[in-house]
């Protein structure tokens, strides 16, 4: 039994089967704890040791009588949080049990945006302008100083969720009045217009062994505010831009202090020409991102991650596979449609065609970058006219 640890995933969302499996096949027997309404979800039934099931909108107190109650009949040796609105959830229970494994501190710059600005700002990475929703003459001086427009965000939520961009200093007062107590659980900062990349990588060791450079179409705040079709590519890996956030990126991981799993960081370019930091995550990326990169490189985000999850728990080396050398991108919108057809679109580089339900997808590849960043353009465009749907921007992630 020795030979065979147990890892815990908790998730409030339905993903992360391949990290699940991959541990299985590592020799891992896996439990997988999460909601009612994921109880019949696509999950790998056939390799989990156990699923277990909880209500909805438990307390932090009843999720951690819950696992310890598990705990009395079996040994978890790891517990992962598969989302990441689970890895407080994860700090938490793991510092309770005293399992190995980002503790809260750490779990925090990789959570709250707040803190993710003040660590990087300290190691001289360009950050946007910000200021705490805390002591209000210090917002009133930072308004006088900042010029608007500005951004209200939580510190806490992932991507542009909640985000308000505000105009006038009455405004954020009013903003600010309509969070009550929750304020303090926001940040002010300048508003950024620019172009914005993503870097994804994994890390081993504190060291950063594989990184993609990707470029979004549409900002992801315009397109949770406004609608549109989503793109993501993996840029020409002899860019400028490639080159320069390379290093910018390495440099993020270890002012948060990144020692193993994977990440999803985000970046602006401003029309200075300065890529600003503007937040990090320890999570494989959404929106299908981790499709895309094994396509272009395949190197599988999810798998890497349980290999080296496994490797530390087990004392072994991990090694990263050698990446492949082609190119990918993907194109993303809500649909009007519950199952939309995309059969129209015939072009050899399409290596997959989304499933998932009202929306419509499609991922390319090719070796040349510039032809996979045309298809992307004119696939946004088509889709536009034969898809896309539009709602309001929600203010709570949905599963």
């Amino acid at each position: 039994m020795k030979d065979e640890p147990r890892i815990l995933c908790l998730t409030s969302y339905e993903k992360g089967q391949p990290f699940m499996r991959e541990c299985a096949a590592l020799g891992c027997r896996v439990v997988l704890l999460t909601v009612e309404k994921h109880r019949h979800a696509d999950w790998p039934r056939e390799i989990l040791e156990d699923l277990i099931i909880m209500p909805e909108g438990m307390t932090l107190e009843q999720i951690t009588n819950t696992v310890a109650y598990l705990s009395r009949t079996r040994k978890f040796d790891r517990i992962v949080a598969l989302d990441e609105f689970d890895m407080e959830t994860a700090a938490h229970l793991r510092e309770h049990m005293r399992i190995p494994g980002m503790s809260r501190s750490a779990t925090a710059h990789f959570r709250d945006k707040l803190a993710m600005r003040m660590e990087t700002q300290r190691a001289g990475i360009p950050v946007p302008e910000f200021t705490p929703v805390l002591y209000r003459e210090e917002l009133r001086r930072w308004m006088e100083t900042v010029p608007a427009p500005w951004l209200l965000k939580p510190r806490s939520e992932a991507s542009a969720i909640g985000i308000r961009k505000l105009q006038e200093p009455d405004q954020v007062w009013r903003a600010i009045g309509e969070l009550g107590d929750q304020q303090s659980f926001y940040l002010l900062e300048r508003f950024v217009p620019g172009d914005i990349f993503h870097v994804d990588s994994v890390v081993s060791d504190g060291a950063v062994v594989f990184t993609a450079v990707s470029g979004y179409g549409k900002p992801p705040m315009q397109l949770m505010h406004e609608g549109g079709v989503f793109t993501t590519r993996v840029l020409d890996r002899g860019s400028s831009e490639t080159q320069k956030l390379t290093p910018i990126h390495a440099k993020v991981l270890t002012a948060l202090g990144m020692v193993r799993g994977v990440t999803h960081a985000e970046f602006i370019r401003g029309g200075d020409g300065c890529f600003y930091f503007l937040e990090a995550a320890a999570r494989v990326g959404g929106a299908f991102i981790a499709d895309v990169l094994e396509f272009a490189t395949g190197v599988s985000l999810w798998r890497e991650w349980a290999r080296i999850e496994v490797a530390c728990l087990r004392g072994e080396p991990y090694r990263i596979p050698e990446p492949k050398a082609l190119y990918a991108g993907s194109v993303l919108c809500l649909a009007r449609t519950a199952e939309p057809d995309t059969s129209m679109f015939t072009d050899p580089e399409i290596v997959l065609r989304l499933r998932k339900h009202h929306h419509a997808g499609l991922i390319v590849r090719s070796p040349d970058p510039e032809r996979v960043r045309v298809l992307l353009e004119h696939y946004a465009e088509r889709f536009v006219s034969e898809y896309l749907a539009v709602e309001p921007a929600p203010e709570r992630p949905t599963a």
